[in-house]
C-alpha cells in the first residue's frame, strides 16, 4: 500500500535553529527573557483551493488574541491565550473532599508534580495524599508556554498557590454561613473547617451539590514561607513507586487499540536533497504502508520488526552538499556568518594608564541532550481530529505545530504529555508528534514511533557551538578597570558579570549555525560563566591574587558572596595547601551559587575527586527534591566540562553513538556535597538550571593548578 499526496510537501531534511536572546534586567527574578524559536520543519502546502476548501469561502478575518502574560518570561506576547483567572480552570475539589489541579507544566524528572502538589497541599490545610496533579493536557489544563527556563517554582507554584488559597476561602466562607458565625474565627485542619464550639464540616460536605466557582484574585492571601507547613519540607516524591517498580508509563510504553509501529527513512547527511527512492520491495511487504511526502519517507508496519526490514528494504539516494563546515572549522565559520549584518564595529575600549590587559578566546563545542528516553510519539486520527501522546516540555507549541502542519484548527488537536524520560531543554518541538501523525493519516490506525537513539543524535538540535572572546584589564591596585565579552552564537543566557567593573561591553553576536542548535538545560549561561570565571581565575593567576578574594572584592551582591564564602569554608580553600583546587561562582534564574572542584592528577592525566555545591534560591520548597536538582546538574555539567563534544565532518556527524559519544559515568562520579542556603525572606526561584553553571570553571581552574595544558578538556581555550 502506498500512500502519496501529490499537492502536499514535507520537508524531512533538518533546519537551522534560532536561539534569540535578549539581556535585560527586568528584576531580580528575571535576568534575562529568551526564546527557543526554530524555523518551521513540516509544511503541508495549501493552494487557493485548499484554502477555500478548508476555511471556505467569502470574507476570512483573523483575529488575533491581545498581549497577555506570558509565564515563562514574565512579559508580555502577542498571539497567545491568557491566564486563565476562573478557579475551576485551575483546581476543583469533589465530595470526598480530594483536590484535583490542572496544570500545562509537565513532569520531565524534575520532580515539579511533588513540589506543585505541596504548595497546594500548604494552601489548602489538606494532606499531600489528598491532592492530585493533572499535567501537560491541552484538553484539560490552561494553556501554558511550556517546561523550561526555571519557571515553574517562581510562576506556576504561586498560582496555584494563589488558587488553592481562594479555594480555602470560599469554603470557610461557606461554613461560616451555615454556621452563621465569623469566617475570621474559624480555622482549618487536614481539610476539615472546625468552630471553636467544636463543630466541623469537612471540604467535600461543604462542596456537595454546589460547585465551587470563582475568580482567583491577582492579590489572593497566601501563606508566609515562614508559616509553611508542607513546603520548605523534604516530602517524598508522588508515586514514587511507580517509578523505581516499573508501573509508571512513558511514551513509548502507550499502546492503543489496533497500534501499528512507524519509522522514518533518515537523510544520508545534514542539509541532504533525495534525488532517487526505490520503494518497491517495501510495497511487496503484506501489511506495510509506505509513505512519500516530498523528501519524507515513512513506513508503517504491523511490529517493529518489520517496519525496520520495511524501511531497510527502501533504497534512496540523497545528495548531500560539499565543503559543510566541521567540528574543526566551526569556529572561523561562525565568527564569519553572522545571522544579519551587524553594525560597524565600536573598536575596543582603551586599555587604562598602567593596567595589565589579559586576553583570550574559549572554543564552546555542540552539545548533544542524549536523553534516557529518545523522542517518541502515538498518534490516532479519529473523526477528522488527531490526538498525540509525545514526550515534550511545550505541549501548547506542538499542538500549534500539528494544527499548523495539517490544516486544522486546534480545537481538533490534543497533545497529551505522560511523564517525560528526561528533556534538558531538548523536546521544546514536536518532529516525533508531527512524524507520527503524518503515518497515522496514511494508514488510518494509531501508529507509534519511537526515534532511535542514533536518530536522536543525528536529528535533534544540539546545545550551541560558539566562540567568546574575552579582554579584561587589572590596574597594579588589582582592581578590574575594563571588561569586554563578546559572545559568537551560543546565546546570551548569562551574559552580564556580576562583578564591579567601571568600563564593562557585553555583546551576543547572532551567527548562522551549520548545524541545527537550540535550547539546553541552563543555555548558553554555562558557556559564558565557563568564559568568564576562567578569565577571573586568568587575572587573579597573572596578578598574583587569591582567587576568592580577587572575586569577593569585585562583587557587591551579598547573596553571591554568601555562596562563594561557604563553599570556600566547606572545601577548605584557606588551608589548601598542595591540594589542586579550582572555585567559580555566578547567578543564573535567580539562583546564586558557588562551586568549588578538587582534582588529582593520575597516569592518565588527572580525575575529579570532590565537588562541593552552595545554592541560594530564596524559600527552598523541597530540600531534597532540590538536592537531587543539584546533584543531577552537576552529574549532567561533567560530560560537556570533561568529555562531550559533538565530531562532524561534510555533513556527516561523526561521533552519534553510545559508543562513540562519551558521557559521564559511575566511575567519574566524585564526592559531591551540597550546600543550601535557605531564604524564607526571599521569593522561590527556579533551580532545574542555575547549579550547573560553575562546574565547568571550577574544574578548568583546579586542572591549572596541576600543570596540566587547557586541551585536557573539550573546551578550548587560546591565549
Amino acid at each position: 500500500m502506498v500512500d502519496k499526496l501529490a499537492d502536499l510537501k514535507l520537508c524531512a531534511t533538518p533546519c537551522e535553529a534560532d536561539l534569540k536572546v535578549c539581556a535585560t534586567k527586568d528584576d531580580a527574578l528575571e535576568p534575562e527573557r529568551y526564546e527557543f524559536l526554530e524555523p518551521r520543519r513540516y509544511l503541508f502546502d495549501l493552494d487557493r483551493r485548499d484554502f477555500i476548501r478548508v476555511f471556505g469561502a467569502g470574507l476570512v478575518i483573523l483575529v488575533g488574541a491581545g498581549e497577555v502574560l506570558a509565564q515563562e518570561s514574565g512579559r508580555a506576547l502577542r498571539g497567545q491565550p491568557s491566564v486563565p483567572g476562573d478557579l475551576a480552570a485551575w483546581l476543583h475539589i469533589d465530595e470526598s473532599g480530594r483536590a484535583r489541579v490542572c496544570t500545562g507544566k509537565v513532569e520531565i524528572g524534575q520532580n515539579i508534580r511533588t513540589s506543585l502538589t505541596q504548595a497546594v497541599a500548604d494552601e489548602l490545610h489538606v494532606p499531600v495524599s489528598s491532592v492530585t496533579l493533572v499535567m501537560g493536557d491541552t484538553d484539560l489544563t490552561p494553556f501554558d508556554m511550556g517546561t523550561f527556563g526555571s519557571r515553574t517554582t517562581p510562576t506556576m507554584a504561586p498560582q496555584l498557590a494563589r488558587a488553592a488559597a481562594t479555594a480555602r476561602q470560599m469554603l470557610v466562607a461557606r461554613a461560616a454561613a451555615r454556621w452563621h458565625t465569623d469566617a475570621a474565627s474559624l480555622r482549618v485542619d487536614e481539610g476539615v473547617v472546625r468552630h471553636p464550639d467544636g463543630r466541623t464540616a469537612a471540604y467535600g460536605d461543604l462542596v456537595k451539590g454546589q460547585a465551587l466557582s470563582g475568580t482567583v484574585a491577582a492579590d489572593a492571601r497566601v501563606e508566609h514561607p515562614q508559616d509553611w507547613k508542607v513546603r520548605g519540607t523534604p516530602v517524598k516524591k508522588v508515586n514514587g513507586a511507580d517509578f523505581v517498580t516499573g508501573r509508571h508509563r512513558y511514551s513509548p510504553d502507550i499502546v492503543r487499540p489496533d497500534m501499528q509501529i512507524g519509522r522514518v527513512v533518515r537523510p544520508e547527511g545534514y542539509n541532504a536533497r533525495l534525488v532517487d527512492v526505490d520503494d518497491s520491495k517495501a510495497r511487496a511487504m503484506n501489511g506495510v504502508t509506505v509513505v512519500r511526502d516530498g523528501d519524507f519517507i515513512g513506513v508503517v508496519a504491523p511490529s517493529e520488526r518489520v517496519a525496520v526490514r520495511a524501511a531497510n528494504a527502501i533504497t534512496a539516494t540523497w545528495d548531500v552538499p560539499k565543503g559543510q563546515p566541521s567540528s574543526d572549522t566551526v569556529y572561523e565559520y561562525l565568527r564569519a556568518n553572522p545571522e544579519r549584518p551587524e553594525p560597524a564595529a565600536v573598536g575596543s575600549a582603551a586599555l587604562p594608564s598602567g593596567a595589565r590587559e589579559f586576553k583570550a578566546s574559549y572554543h564552546i563545542p555542540y552539545i548533544a541532550h542524549v536523553p534516557l528516553e529518545p523522542r517518541a510519539a502515538v498518534a490516532e486520527w479519529r473523526d477528522g481530529r488527531v490526538t498525540v501522546w509525545t514526550g515534550t516540555q511545550r505541549p501548547f507549541a506542538v499542538r500549534s505545530e500539528l494544527a499548523e502542519a495539517f490544516h486544522i484548527p486546534e480545537s481538533r488537536v490534543r497533545v497529551i504529555v505522560p511523564d517525560t524520560g528526561s528533556a534538558y531543554g531538548g523536546k521544546h518541538t514536536g518532529e516525533a508528534a508531527v512524524e507520527a501523525a503524518r503515518l497515522a493519516q496514511a494508514a488510518k490506525r494509531p501508529v507509534k514511533l519511537i526515534w532511535t537513539r542514533e536518530e536522536e543524535f543525528q536529528w535533534a538540535y544540539f546545545r550551541p557551538a560558539g566562540v567568546i572572546d574575552v579582554r579584561g584589564a587589572v590596574d597594579p591596585s588589582g582592581r578590574i578597570r575594563m571588561w569586554e565579552f563578546d559572545n559568537w552564537n551560543s546565546g546570551g543566557a548569562g551574559l552580564a558579570s556580576p562583578y564591579d567593573v567601571a568600563v564593562k561591553t557585553e555583546r551576543f553576536h547572532a551567527t548562522k549555525s551549520p548545524l541545527r542548535q537550540g535550547s539546553y538545560r541552563a543555555l548558553a549561561s554555562t558557556a559564558n560563566h565557563y568564559a568568564r570565571e576562567m578569565h577571573m581565575d586568568t587575572m587573579a593567576r597573572g596578578v598574583g591574587a587569591d582567587a576568592v578574594q580577587f572575586r569577593l572584592q569585585h562583587l557587591s551582591a551579598a547573596r553571591i558572596k554568601a555562596a562563594l564564602q561557604a563553599v570556600a569554608d566547606r572545601i577548605g580553600w584557606s588551608s589548601r595547601g598542595a591540594r589542586a583546587l579550582g572555585i567559580a561562582c555566578g547567578t543564573e534564574k535567580g539562583g546564586y551559587l558557588a562551586t568549588a572542584a578538587e582534582v588529582e592528577r593520575t597516569a592518565k592525566g588527572f580525575t575529579v575527586r570532590r565537588i562541593v555545591t552552595a545554592f541560594e534560591v530564596g524559600a527552598i520548597v523541597n530540600p531534597d527534591g532540590l538536592t537531587n536538582q543539584v546533584e543531577g546538574s552537576i552529574a549532567q555539567a561533567l560530560g560537556p566540562a570533561l568529555f562531550e563534544a559533538v565530531e562532524f565532518a561534510d555533513g556527516h556527524l561523526l561521533n552519534g553513538t553510545m559508543n562513540q559519544y562519551r558521557l559521564p559515568r559511575f566511575q567519574d562520579m566524585p564526592l559531591i556535597e551540597t550546600i543550601l542556603i535557605d531564604r524564607r525572606d526571599l521569593a522561590s526561584a527556579g533551580a532545574g538550571e542555575a547549579s550547573l553553571v560553575c562546574l565547568a570553571p571550577a574544574i578548568g581552574s583546579a586542572v591549572r593548578s596541576l600543570g596540566a595544558v587547557e586541551t585536557a578538556l573539550p573546551v578550548k581555550m587560546k591565549v
